[in-house]
């Protein structure tokens, strides 16, 4: 019997779909195919991820704000050691200011010290006793005030106990923008350093050629912590705004039912009067 035209559609359909050299290539294309999309989905994610946790990292080089609040790690390394932290000073009036474990937060006030103006020669002038120049690092005591013993200019010679022993250093800053950035960007103007969130940044008195120490880990994970306890604070207190909100709608509905019912009995007793 002849085959219809559908018939012979369908057949030719099936013969190019079944055939040796389809089989063949098919699992092949099919599963590289689903590989690639897998793939490019968790990239995907993962990024979102991260613009999500990281909203300064998504938007490089945006300056800090009037009510931003980032923070940053810092160190001090002189001749290849790193000086004890900078006395912690969170009640300072000013935007940009040192916390526990040599983190600086950055929460701008003013125009002094927000936007291009948020800068780590900007946190030397709000730093009581700081002194950071192209020539000079001053590195103020306990009590806020210059150190003659912790002061350093361009020529002079590293401590004896210290690991460039006698050999001339010089004023030097070092800073990275990123965890992933493992070489720093060295300049001798603070003030060309603008503040970013996450960044972790060295002042540095060091002989030529030698690259400043990061900050330590226990810097850069205080400093994480504390952003993400901002993060946490700003949640909360809008979420508690929104239920004082709800309870004061309540005491309305309560006096609307008393008023009703009040009505109501009043117009029953003058009923029975009458009859």
């Amino acid at each position: 019997m002849a085959k219809s035209a559908t018939g012979k559609w369908v057949s030719k359909v099936g013969a190019s779909g079944g055939s040796k050299a389809y089989k063949k290539t098919r699992p092949s294309n099919y599963y590289a195919t689903l590989v690639i999309i897998v793939v490019l989905g968790l990239g995907a994610t993962v990024l979102a991820r991260y613009d999500y946790q990281h909203p300064a990292a998504a938007a490089v080089g945006t300056p800090p704000a009037i009510g931003t609040t980032w923070f940053a790690a810092l160190n001090v390394d002189v001749c290849g050691e790193s000086l004890p932290y900078l006395k912690s000073d969170p009640a300072s009036i000013y935007g940009l200011k040192v916390q526990a474990n040599n983190v600086i937060q950055i929460s701008p006030v003013s125009a002094a010290d927000s936007g291009s103006h948020a800068t780590l020669g900007q946190f030397a002038v709000e730093f009581p006793g700081l002194v950071a120049s192209s020539n000079v690092l001053g590195i103020p005591s306990a009590a806020g005030v210059a150190n003659a013993a912790t002061t350093y200019r361009n020529g002079q010679l590293c401590p004896t106990s210290s690991k460039y022993a006698h050999q001339a250093g010089q004023v030097q800053y070092a800073y990275w923008t990123s965890f992933s950035q493992t070489k720093p960007t060295v300049t001798t103007n603070p003030s060309s350093i603008k503040f970013a969130q996450d960044m972790r940044v060295t002042m540095a008195f060091v002989p030529k050629g030698v690259t400043p120490l990061p900050p330590s880990t226990a810097t850069v994970n205080a400093m994480v912590a504390d952003q993400a306890s901002s993060a946490t604070t700003t949640t909360t207190a809008v979420t508690t705004t929104t239920g004082v909100t709800a309870t004061t709608a309540v005491p309305t509905t309560t006096v609307t039912k008393a008023t009703t019912t009040t009505t109501t009995k009043k117009a029953t007793t003058t009923t029975t009067a009458k009859g």
